[in-house]
């Protein structure tokens, strides 16, 4: 209890902006649309999950500090209920269509937000490889047309056009590696990171030769992997970053993904209790900053800028403890974090939720102001 109160005295000065707030159920989900909207889903088994869309408060949407809102709270616009787990979800630029995926694993279903209601009602779905195992697709969109790149292996990899329902890429491969994540680069090329923390890029314009790093990497120990590529205008350049259950972190250049440019050890007090909810994120408004969770009740902010060679340990710019110390059950095992988000405009803003169906936005103050 009295770290709680230190937390709370001291969070005046970490936090430019802190708003906490509760759903119904936990989410894995936070999946921006525009700079003032943001969609969650829940994930319980065996029961309807809703799928909403929340707008953030007014305070913080607006572009400098006007003073005090009278609404404070997220505003439910849409609604809808899947009948399935939903453990990733992905709005479709441009388009009021959304792609789910989830358990059973056996289809993707797209979804449209009405226009004239506040319902987000399913509209069809799209077929999938059935799977050995609880698995599901990996999903990531393209912004110029409404496509969607799915898979749960290598094997089961295709892009599918939604308009058409037409199939207009597969990997033709029979490697049943197991996908971690999906990453669409621009209109022709998307990443992907396998579970062993095998790494590739692809162009769909040709037959399928990915350029990737051979196999398993060393010292990954069959530990789980997670991936993000820091694109555009996010940094000096196209670079990944790797994130290991075990708190390892890899930068690799996107030209070279067989020597890592650096590979640290992050700040983590033990493995991930649940490495399906690793996640690593480049802040698209800072140069050289990125974000990790899954570890704990805690999301952890770095700055690449030093990082160099192999093995050292580093400390994070910035930690966001909130989920531990606003946790109100006593006696209750410490909420873990199951996603977070960067704002897409507001530098220092993120979003993260925990198992506790917390959700919170926060704007943290950086200590050294220099990224």
């Amino acid at each position: 209890m009295e770290q709680a109160e230190d937390w709370l005295v001291e969070s005046l000065r970490l936090y430019q902006d802190f708003h906490a707030f509760d759903l119904s159920a936990a989410t894995r989900v936070l999946e921006w649309i525009g700079d003032k909207g943001v969609f969650v889903a829940g994930y319980e088994s065996k029961k309807k999950n809703e799928i909403l869309h929340l707008m953030l408060p007014p305070r913080l949407s607006a572009k400098e500090n006007q003073g005090l809102f009278p609404e404070r709270d997220f505003k439910v616009c849409h609604g809808g209920f899947s009948d399935r787990a939903v453990l990733e979800l992905k709005h479709l630029p441009d388009t009021r269509l959304l792609v789910t995926s989830g358990l059973p694993g056996c289809y993707l279903q797209v979804w449209r937000v009405e226009e004239d209601s506040d319902v987000i009602k399913a509209v069809s779905t799209v077929p999938v490889r059935k799977e050995v195992g609880d698995l599901w697709s990996r999903l990531a969109v393209f912004s110029s047309t409404p496509r969607v790149l799915h898979g749960a292996r290598l094997s089961s990899l295709q892009v599918v056009d939604l308009e058409s329902g037409e199939t207009t890429y597969t990997s033709g491969v029979s490697d049943g590696e197991e996908l971690s994540s999906l990453q669409v680069l621009d209109g022709a090329t998307f990443a992907f990171c396998c579970i062993s923390g095998r790494l590739g890029l692809v162009d769909t314009r040709q037959p399928w030769a990915p350029l990737e790093n051979p196999g398993q990497s060393p010292g990954s120990g069959g530990q789980r992997w997670c991936a993000e590529v820091r694109v555009g205008d996010q940094g000096p350049g196209p670079c990944f970053s790797s994130l290991g259950a075990d708190g390892q972190l890899r930068l690799l250049d996107t030209r070279d993904l067989c020597h890592p440019l650096s590979s640290v050890q992050c700040a983590v007090s033990t493995p991930s209790p649940n490495p399906e909810l690793l996640r690593v994120t480049w802040a698209p408004g800072l140069d050289n900053c990125l974000a990790i969770s899954g570890f704990d009740g805690t999301v952890q902010v770095y700055d690449v800028t030093s990082w160099e060679g192999v093995g050292s340990r580093v400390e994070p710019l910035f930690t966001h403890r909130g989920h531990i110390f606003l946790e109100e059950g006593e006696g209750d095992a410490a909420p873990l974090v199951t996603t977070h988000s960067w704002h897409p405009c507001k530098p220092r803003t993120l979003l993260s939720a925990a198992s506790d169906a917390s959700v919170h936005v926060w704007d943290w103050v950086d200590p050294h102001a220099t990224c």
